[in-house]
């Protein structure tokens, strides 16, 4: 209510300028007590604090042309950008699995006004804001550590504090190496995944932190990182291989749309002419399918396809019979759960937006199953 039009609202002086991002209410700063009582008593005349500027900073992400080869794995970072999608990217070490990531937040939709200032508010609250910063102007890209500690994930401590789940809100949680990540670290995002928030409770009270991000994971084939690699052979016996997807638990795998082989890149790719699609390329398809989607579920209140529940999906996606027979088949075939049957929905639905397809046709779950996050005896691309 503090923030109401017309209200007065007294804060630290420092903290004036970051209070009147709101743009609302009637910001003052004050320095001391006396101060603050003169300002609302009216003994003391002040002027009412001004936003800095927005944070200008040049784009941190790599552009799409500079990448070599990859045309599958572009195409699935494309899907995830435009319908809000989780992507699992498989391949041996070092075959720019990172590089695909960082070049997410370049295709993403620009910030609105309101996810600029919610996700300023999230990075005061962690102390991560520059000193005479204003509303920050780039989507978060936050890529924790595996050995990292719980907390420093998803929040906590004696505060408690944002944890990097929140830092990503608006933007993209990058997770490297993601079987390495204990078990039990990844089970706690399985709540911000479904809900788009946090809630950490400690003997004081609880507190609710927003974390809707764009998940992108990235990990190795199997222990040794080299099956399927023409180059090296793998050393782990089936035993492995089963004991190593299988740190993957069904419920994430379930809150995962896309996954993606990114295989070894062959020489000539590496040394030839670059000739891939831009960034500034993708990003003009995704606005537009990102703007259907905005038309076409904005009585419900979501923004993209991954915000979509399963029963307004199912009666508002204009899927065709035989599109919609398709999906009924794949679901049959590779025993999809009902998550995982409208995971394929949405990801179909997607690739229609960015087709400028006003249905979803028999081509666009066929991409979709495709591209479906693969069971623990499956290989990724198969």
């Amino acid at each position: 209510r503090a923030a109401e039009p017309g209200q007065r609202l007294v804060v630290p002086a420092e903290s004036a300028p970051e209070a009147a991002l709101h743009g609302e209410a009637r910001v003052f700063g004050a320095r001391t007590l006396a101060e603050a009582c003169g300002i609302l008593g009216g003994a003391i005349e002040a002027s009412c604090a001004r936003p800095r500027p927005p944070l200008q900073s040049r784009s941190s992400a790599p552009d799409l042309a500079e990448i070599r080869g990859h045309l599958q794995a572009r195409r699935a970072l494309e899907l995830a950008a435009a319908g809000g999608h989780n992507l699992l990217m498989v391949g041996p070490p070092g075959t720019g699995k990172t590089l695909l990531a960082r070049a997410l937040p370049g295709i993403l939709p620009p910030f609105s006004e309101g996810e600029a200032l919610e996700t300023t508010l999230i990075h005061s609250i962690a102390g991560l804001l520059p000193a005479g910063s204003g509303l920050l102007q780039e989507r978060p890209f936050r890529a924790p550590h595996h050995s990292g500690s719980a907390a420093g994930l998803v929040g906590g401590g004696r505060g408690p504090r944002p944890g990097e789940i929140s830092l990503a809100h608006r933007g993209v949680l990058f997770l490297d190496e993601m079987a390495e990540f204990p078990p039990h670290h990844l089970e706690l995002l399985r709540q911000p995944l479904q809900d788009g928030c946090i809630s950490i409770s400690r003997a004081s009270g609880s507190v609710d932190y927003p974390a809707r991000f764009s998940l992108v994971a990235a990990m190795n084939p199997c222990k040794c990182g080299f099956l399927g690699d023409p180059v090296r052979n793998c050393r782990c016996s089936p035993p492995e291989l089963d004991r190593y997807r299988s740190r993957l638990s069904g419920p994430i795998l379930d809150r995962i749309d896309l996954e993606v082989s990114v295989p070894r890149v062959e020489w000539s790719e590496l040394t030839g002419p670059i000739g891939g699609e831009p960034t500034a390329a993708v990003h003009a398809r995704v606005m537009a399918a990102r703007a259907r989607q905005q038309s076409r579920w904005r009585p419900w209140g979501a923004k993209c396809n991954a915000e979509i529940d399963a029963g307004l999906l199912s009666g508002h996606g204009a899927f065709t019979k035989e599109a919609r027979a398709l999906a009924q088949r794949c679901a049959e075939k590779f025993v999809m759960s009902p998550r995982g049957y409208h995971r394929l929905l949405r990801v179909a639905r997607t690739a229609a937006d960015l087709a400028l397809s006003e249905e979803v046709l028999e081509a666009h779950v066929a991409e979709a199953a495709g591209l479906r996050p693969r069971g623990p005896g499956e290989a990724a691309g198969a």
